[in-house]
């Protein structure tokens, strides 16, 4: 915890506190993702560019903040006991088209690889329903995330 909050002081402090709520969703975001590109058990490079992509631009960091960011969320992921420490903060934090962002970033880090795998439609499942994600949207999301790979 220490790191995490060293890091939220060093690079995304604003005028208040040192770690705001949107500094720990953003650290959720990313464990997240990081669970999503180790649920076949391999963690690609390809599959890192493309959290780290995901991240920055839609937390709108530096490569520094970025970088830093997705290597607390790696340690985050690996000491996470299940996936609810992570979606009971987005839960209540995020409303519905963020929670759709996320889903939608998930699918793009389980398509890097251009196979799903039944571990990743597992776990894409698990953290649609965490996230009271409705079936239709479930499927939206993947729908755009591939055919945003495919442009």
């Amino acid at each position: 915890m220490k790191a995490i909050k060293d890091f939220f002081r060093q690079h995304l402090a604003r005028e208040t506190a040192a770690e705001t709520p949107e500094h720990r969703l953003q650290l959720t975001t990313a464990a997240l993702l990081i669970e999503m590109a180790r649920a076949d058990f391999e963690f690609s490079e390809d599959e890192r560019a493309t959290i780290t992509h995901a991240v920055q631009t839609t937390f709108e960091l530096s490569s520094a903040e970025t970088d830093e960011l997705v290597q607390l969320a790696e340690a985050q992921a690996r000491d996470a006991t299940c996936l609810h420490e992570f979606t009971s903060l987005i839960n209540k934090e995020y409303d519905y088209p963020d929670k759709l962002k996320i889903m939608e970033m998930l699918w793009r880090v389980a398509h890097t690889d251009a196979v799903v795998e039944s571990h990743e439609r597992h776990l894409m499942r698990k953290i649609a329903s965490l996230l009271y994600i409705s079936n239709k949207d479930y499927v939206a999301t993947q729908r755009r995330a591939s055919n945003n790979l495919l442009a």
